[in-house]
């Protein structure tokens, strides 16, 4: 039965919101949080891993209340994405609360939680969905729990009801003319080997949904849960399928073989209005997939044409955003397009290629002509690269990135281009506010005798501000300013919920917690500027709202430039507790270097004091392949999650990311860093932000330390060790 509550918000005169919520099954209900809306309460289901899913329609602004079972859970703070909305909830203890003035699909966890291991919340609020249709050739799937798949013929339309819990698949095989409508959810157990990969195979029963040569489907409304190992949603050689309001949800121990979507031939498809969380690409292409062999690799496939992805939230324990092409493969693909569309995580690390937004990866004799793909309009929220471009045989041409705006984070990991490519277009990617206009601020390379990717001028309004004054604390006025941009309209959201309008506005953030209520005072004030002709233009930066001061140090004697390092051999897989631990290694650096003389296996920290050149909020980006953690005046600023590493054989671990913020006065601080050598034997990467500081690395000249008369490295002899 369909649980309809009738509600009026608070502090409203408009016509009374309804919220639709139907009832989860027993066997699918979670106790890992409880929610209300407009102060109501609403089921809570389990989805997959550590996944749980809410799901209600309204037609109206809610508020929604959310209580998190495990003490502490909110402690580290709320990361509710996508960012793009601008949304901070307020905290009392164990409940979190925020309002929603519409539909939305919404990612809620800790910061820096987003692989298959954490403890992640999705709440899908939409509208409510139109009523079962009548004809000869439709089936309704009553609210409760059914078992068995869903097999409809030509011609059949399929009416899932909100509340309706199908275990099993819905299979589309050589059918046509096929719809399946409604509000209900397909979960997807499966009885794949959760340690190898057989989610590739094309038969029945295999996938949320799988379609062999099935031609104009339309899906709308549908949830997806896959719990096992396996492609998702699978079209082999199937054409003209269009899915609206679509939610799937996938999450497996592996962590892999578990695409969103995937095209095997075939197109001519539209997906909109969608959320994906997959635990490997979100969507791919390729002509076939037969098996392993050299035979099935070789074999030619068929055409992929014609893909429209838009106004969507896509997100990736593991693997790429869009993945076309693989090693050996051959097959032509022609016009895809992802636009308007939210990233809310986007891969980590690499499988033979870097994880990006796009992996295409035409290795090892691959043939193939593939053009016309366009991403457009794309915020990036957690991501990991840009690009990954490879094909050796003949031709990748035509690839446009237009208004890409990574809005809080940099990116972790080089792009690249390679091989035979041309015609790759990059017009106005931004990362906060700096926009990207050579191969060295992407970071990008190009090899192996691939075009040099175009960069094109800035065309259209520019978001792009300041603020006054540059340090400031919490309740106190803020002025910010855009760059003028002729006709256009002004958007800020602040990262405490609020919003104003306008090129000068002043502002007052209501404390020192920050957006993600991490205690960092840290602010994602965002900037939305568009113009007459609906170009438009996004900007972010980071503040911070000093809430604490950390005075400079007073140093005796003279300083010298640079660091002291001390390694620690050792087969860690996390950082040490130096406390006890012993350095036979010791040295200087003019920054974060370090001789291991011949140790693979290591622990490394850095010593001295940092400059810092005015008084105001820092915010300190760290990266790590292996492990680190940053300390400033004995504080821990940020530290980077435990290894992960790559997969499909790729040496090494991926690259972590953690960042924080602290008020600092002008003068020398002490600074402390640590970094793990394991699998990766990287150093560690710092950069900063502050008052009239953009986002970059920290140079070599703000690191001191005192003076010393010996500078070459020495061996020490090991010491005792504790009982």
């Amino acid at each position: 039965m369909l649980a309809v509550l009738f509600l009026t918000l608070p502090g409203t005169a408009q016509a009374a919101t309804r919220v639709a919520a139907a009832p989860v099954p027993a066997e699918m209900r979670s106790t890992a949080f409880t929610v209300k809306v407009n102060g109501r309460p609403v089921d809570v289901a389990h989805a997959a891993a550590s996944y749980e899913w809410v799901s209600f329609d309204a037609t109206g602004p809610v508020t929604v209340e959310i209580t998190a079972a495990e003490p502490g859970f909110w402690d580290r703070g709320v990361d509710i994405q996508p960012w793009r909305l601008g949304l901070r909830p307020a905290r009392q203890g164990q409940t979190i609360r925020f309002k929603l003035a519409g539909p939305a699909k919404l990612s809620i966890a800790r910061p820096g939680d987003f692989l298959n291991h954490a403890a992640m919340l999705f709440l899908f609020a939409g509208t409510p969905p139109p009523p079962a249709p009548n004809g000869p050739n439709v089936h309704v799937v009553p609210a409760g729990v059914h078992r068995g798949s869903l097999n409809p013929k030509s011609g059949d339309t399929l009416y899932l009801a909100p509340g309706a819990f199908v275990f099993g698949s819905l299979n589309l095989l050589q059918v046509h003319d096929v719809k399946v409508l409604g509000r209900g959810t397909i979960v997807y157990e499966g009885t794949q080997n959760p340690n190898a990969d057989e989610g590739w195979m094309q038969k029945p029963d295999w996938h949320c949904i799988g379609a062999i040569e099935a031609h104009k489907v339309e899906i709308d409304g549908l949830t997806c849960i896959v719990r096992a190992r396996t492609w998702s949603i699978q079209m082999k050689d199937s054409t003209g399928f269009t899915y609206d309001d679509l939610r799937v949800i996938g999450g497996n121990p592996g962590n892999a073989n578990q695409d969103g979507m995937d095209w095997l031939g075939g197109g001519d498809a539209v997906v909109r209005n969608a959320f994906l969380r997959s635990s490997d690409d979100v969507f791919a292409m390729e002509g076939n997939w037969d098996g392993y062999t050299e035979a099935d690799m070789v074999r030619p496939g068929h055409d992929v044409n014609n893909i429209l992805i838009e106004n969507s939230v896509l997100s990736t324990s593991i693997s790429n955003v869009v993945r076309a092409g693989w090693p050996r493969k051959v097959f032509n693909s022609n016009k895809f397009t992802l636009r308007d569309s939210d990233i809310l995580h986007g891969g980590i690390g690499a499988c033979g290629q870097t994880f990006g937004l796009l992996g295409f990866w035409g290795a090892n004799g691959a043939k193939g002509d593939h053009s016309g793909f366009l991403f457009e309009n794309l915020f990036l929220d957690n991501w990991y690269s840009l690009v990954q471009i490879e094909q050796q045989q003949p031709l990748l041409h035509g690839f446009m990135f237009h208004n890409i705006w990574a809005l809080d984070q940099p990116p972790l990991a080089e792009s690249t281009i390679s091989g035979q490519v041309k015609g790759v277009i990059f017009d106005n990617v931004k990362f906060g506010q700096a926009r990207v206009t050579a191969n060295a601020n992407a970071p990008l390379s190009v090899t192996d005798g691939a075009e040099t990717a175009y960069f094109a001028p800035s065309h259209g309004p520019v978001a792009a501000f300041s603020f006054d004054p540059p340090v400031f604390r919490s309740m106190q006025n803020v002025t910010f300013t855009a760059q003028a941009s002729p006709g256009a309209h002004y958007t800020w959201l602040f990262g405490d919920g609020t919003t104003a309008h306008g090129r000068r506005v002043r502002h007052r953030f209501p404390d020192a917690e920050g957006t993600q209520l991490d205690h960092s005072g840290r602010f994602r004030v965002l900037l939305h500027v568009e113009d007459g002709e609906g170009h438009q233009d996004w900007a972010a930066q980071g503040v911070v709202a000093v809430g604490d001061w950390h005075d400079a140090q007073t140093v005796a004697g003279p300083t010298v430039q640079g660091l002291s390092w001390g390694v620690y051999p050792g087969t860690w897989t996390e950082l040490p507790d130096f406390a006890v631990e012993h350095e036979v290694l010791s040295g200087e650096s003019h920054s974060i270097y370090a001789d291991p003389h011949g140790f693979t296996h290591y622990a490394t920290t850095w010593d001295g004091l940092i400059d810092i050149p005015a008084d105001g909020g820092y915010t300190f980006h760290l990266m790590s392949a292996d492990g680190a953690r940053l300390l400033i005046d004995g504080l821990m600023v940020a530290r980077t999650g435990p290894p992960f590493p790559q997969v499909c054989g790729s040496p090494g671990n991926a690259i972590r990311y953690d960042r924080g913020s602290l008020g600092l006065r002008a003068g020398q601080h002490a600074f402390h860093l640590e970094g793990l050598h394991s699998d990766s034997q990287d150093v560690p990467r710092l950069l900063w932000e502050g008052p009239g500081l953009p986002l970059r690395d920290l140079p070599a000249a703000v690191y001191s330390r005192p003076r010393q008369d010996a500078v070459d490295p020495i061996i020490k002899a090991p010491r005792p060790q504790r009982p």
